[in-house]
């Protein structure tokens, strides 16, 4: 898109940094948009070496003001790494999405090699749990009418935590609803509400409201008791090994920055 294009650059040049990677997170990239969705762009980005070394670092986010359908802001490299070291699963999404208006393809694949090695998957898990367990209790807890588009806020999460039960041996779910929810393998009942969810969604702005489906509040309510019992428990900070590894990638990128500064393609 031409006006996130324009956009990014002006980031560049203003707050005198480089985008490593820049993306779409919104309800585009996860695969069920509304004719009239927001485009929410995130980057990731370095300075240039001189502003890390001062006792006043700047900030390690960068917010653009909303312009009509534009939601423009990213996150400092440091900030994303020591995020992901903590199995935040918000810096491993924007590495999953498949809308990407620009970045380095060598750095999306360093970072997602170092969160497959590192990032705690119990620590990816309490996040989808406790983002579910919120959305949940905010938007259904009384059993209330809600805009039905909310739904989704709930199934995500619930989706990932199963796919997560579903794939012991991995650790990073697909950013892509429709995806995660086929290889989640939920009951029949629970991916045709989804189809038809998604397929309304693509034709119109307005879902209407209701009462959480029975079939997603058994699924969704089920997960989560599931996940509670297996990711609700005190976990270890990041090891040496993995801070080692982060430090070693965000000096590669600020020295790489240096010499080739916005050139992100």
């Amino acid at each position: 898109m031409a006006a996130i294009s324009a956009l990014l650059a002006e980031v560049e040049r203003d707050h005198r940094v480089t985008l490593l990677w820049a993306i779409e997170s919104g309800s585009r990239a996860w695969g069920f948009p509304s004719p009239d969705s927001d485009y929410d762009c995130r980057f990731i980005f370095v300075r240039r070496t001189e502003a890390y070394l001062t006792p006043w670092p700047e900030r390690d986010v960068i917010e653009t003001p909303l312009v009509d359908d534009l939601d423009v802001n990213g996150w400092d490299l440091g900030k994303a790494l020591r995020l992901l070291l903590n199995g935040n699963a918000v810096v491993i999404e924007w590495l999953r999405s498949p809308l990407v208006y620009r970045g380095f393809t060598g750095f999306r694949d360093e970072l997602l090699a170092l969160a497959a090695k590192h990032a705690p998957r119990d620590r990816i898990g309490r996040h989808y749990l406790h983002l579910g367990e919120r959305q949940r209790r905010t938007y259904f807890g009384d059993g209330r009418a809600v805009a039905a588009k909310k739904i989704f806020y709930a199934l995500r999460p619930a989706a990932a935590l199963r796919w997560l039960r579903l794939h012991p041996q991995e650790t990073l779910p697909p950013m892509h609803f429709p995806t995660l929810i086929e290889e989640s393998d939920v009951p029949a009942d629970v991916s045709g509400i989804v189809a038809e969810m998604i397929r309304r969604k693509a034709e119109t702005r307005e879902l209407g409201s209701a009462p959480l489906p029975r079939p997603v509040s058994e699924f969704v309510d089920r997960e989560f008791d599931t996940a509670r019992a297996s990711f609700e428990k005190k976990l270890a900070p990041p090891a040496r090994e993995a801070r080692r590894e982060a430090e070693s990638l965000f000096r590669k990128w600020v020295a790489l920055a240096e010499t080739s500064p916005g050139d992100g393609a």
